[in-house]
């Protein structure tokens, strides 16, 4: 028996007649209004603390797991930008051509450049100015004294001595 092509005793006119009716008696009736939200209308205490309100807890995932997961995904799109970055530096650097190698090159000859003059400034101004004056007359007395020993046929030894 197929029901969708069963005559069930209604001609076209009272099958229309009868969904019409149906539709109004339906149409008549009030719409139910569900609440999707509570307030507690119960007055509070004038003093004092107020008292604790059970809230349940509905997690489905521990907090360490979410956490973790978290990570993870920070982690994995971290990489996936070092992991862009690299192809696209090494995608440029396939066409080696002088242009492509001044490119790379310049900045970081500016670079080392910049970082050396402000080093050489930095050391200039941090080293010490010394000045000596010497008012009497200086004398330097200087004595050698040279021995030489020798053991075997090749190993020579020498030693100077300055006083």
């Amino acid at each position: 028996m197929d029901p969708l092509h069963t005559q069930h005793g209604l001609n076209e006119s009272e099958a229309a007649a009868e969904a019409r009716r149906l539709l109004d008696d339906w149409a008549s009736r009030p719409v139910r209004h569900h609440p999707t939200s509570f307030r507690d209308k119960t007055e509070m205490p004038a003093f004092g603390p107020t008292p604790p309100v059970k809230q349940e807890d509905h997690r489905i995932v521990p907090a360490w797991a979410a956490g973790i997961a978290v990570a993870s995904i920070g982690v994995g799109a971290g990489i996936t930008g070092v992991g862009c970055g690299a192809w696209l530096v090494l995608h440029g650097l396939a066409s080696v051509t002088l242009n492509s190698v001044l490119m790379v090159t310049l900045p970081l000859a500016g670079f080392a450049m910049t970082v050396t003059a402000i080093g050489g400034a930095i050391s200039k101004a941090r080293a010490a100015i010394t000045t000596n004056v010497y008012e009497a007359p200086v004398t330097q007395h200087t004595m050698i004294d040279n021995s030489s020993t020798t053991r075997g046929m090749f190993f020579a030894r020498t030693r100077n001595t300055i006083r």
